[in-house]
């Protein structure tokens, strides 16, 4: 049987009985569990149908009202990220404090980018028996597309934090609650437009996912603005105080050089006081001779000269995300899937100069 006609009898049995589930698929279509379910995932991935725990059901279970509202208590809201050092700290802080007020407990559980430890993470979380989830999972390759699958499917609500599906997967119905980092990127920009610049490099850490937004806001906004040509002006290094960091700093700084770059906008904070202190090395001046605006703002102020920054609020991410959970945990299934997305704002500080224009 091909795989159209299987899917096919697969939504008329979903339509008939409401709910299925995969081993009563598996005896009336005559063939194998993996069969079956990768033609329940095709249809997933579609939209078409939702799975559930051990089934699918249809997306969409008629008006509201007919189906009663969740009335038991949501206490525990279960965490996981993939790091409790450098941003993730405020943002957790944010959940804990939200999650406190409504009386309930937050916990928390640490990942290291891998979608195996997060599928570890949070089948740890299931067995205490929480009620919600805030997960910041990893997202790419087949390994995370699988990860956000199973995610859809848990039988307690799933808000991601600073995550959104790929397009791979336009209907999973998941919460969301994230930062505009292209936006902000842009918001770098625009200002070191403002001060004159016209050659602005990006130099992003190739260890954080948040470099992928920041690369097409920067991209979407030198073009919106018709600057010219930025052609070999973005570079990826890695992390500040990793082997051989320096020199690969000390390559950035060159090529910025020769292609007359004369402003940097640089993630994140560590990556930004790596660049200042080899450009310091090489008897470069900040901001006279080069401005740079860092990306995250953690520990910008402290730096010499101190560094504007874009600031992402992660305290107030955190308070979000929880609030989602929260939300989703004690209303009804027709609840619609809320996508929150906050505005970063702009700190001025040395770094970029606009202090001798005031």
């Amino acid at each position: 049987m091909l795989a159209a006609r299987r899917q096919e009898l697969i939504l008329a049995e979903v339509r008939r009985h409401g709910t299925v589930r995969l081993a009563t698929l598996v005896e009336r279509l005559g063939v194998s569990a993996v069969t079956v379910r990768r033609d329940v995932t095709a249809l997933a991935d579609r939209g078409l149908v939702l799975r559930v725990h051990g089934g699918i059901t249809l997306p969409y279970r008629g008006l509201p009202g007919e189906q009663g509202p969740v009335t038991a208590p949501h206490t525990r809201v279960g965490m996981v990220v993939p790091s409790v050092e450098y941003y993730w700290p405020h943002v957790i802080q944010g959940a804990q404090a939200t999650v406190a007020a409504a009386g309930g407990r937050l916990l928390l559980r640490a990942s290291s980018y891998d979608p195996a430890e997060d599928r570890r993470q949070v089948s740890r979380l299931l067995e205490r028996g929480v009620h919600s989830l805030l997960v910041a999972p990893t997202t790419t390759d087949t390994a995370g597309i699988d990860l956000l699958r199973w995610l859809g499917a848990l039988p307690i609500p799933v808000t991601l934090v600073e995550r959104l599906p790929p397009p791979e997967l336009p209907t999973l119905a998941l919460d969301a609650a994230t930062t505009a980092h292209a936006l902000g990127a842009g918001l770098a920009v625009r200002h070191l437009v403002t001060l004159g610049h016209h050659r602005i490099a990006l130099v992003t850490s190739r260890s954080s996912p948040t470099s992928r937004a920041l690369r097409a806001g920067w991209r979407e906004t030198v073009a919106s603005l018709a600057l010219p040509r930025h052609d070999g002006l973005d570079h990826d290094v890695p992390t500040y105080g990793t082997p051989d960091w320096s020199d690969a700093y000390d390559e950035v700084l060159r090529h910025c050089r020769d292609r007359g770059a004369t402003a940097l906008l640089v993630h994140s904070d560590r990556e930004a006081v790596g660049i200042v202190e080899r450009a310091r090395d090489h008897g470069l001046a900040v901001p006279d001779e080069l401005a740079v605006v860092s990306y995250d703002d953690e520990v910008a102020a402290a730096s010499d000269p101190p560094l504007t920054a874009v600031r992402p609020d992660k305290h107030r991410l955190g308070a979000l995300a929880a609030e989602l959970a929260l939300t989703r945990a004690a209303d009804s299934a027709e609840r619609p899937v809320h996508r929150v997305q906050l505005w970063p704002s702009l700190v001025i500080r040395h770094s970029c100069g606009a202090h001798a224009l005031r």
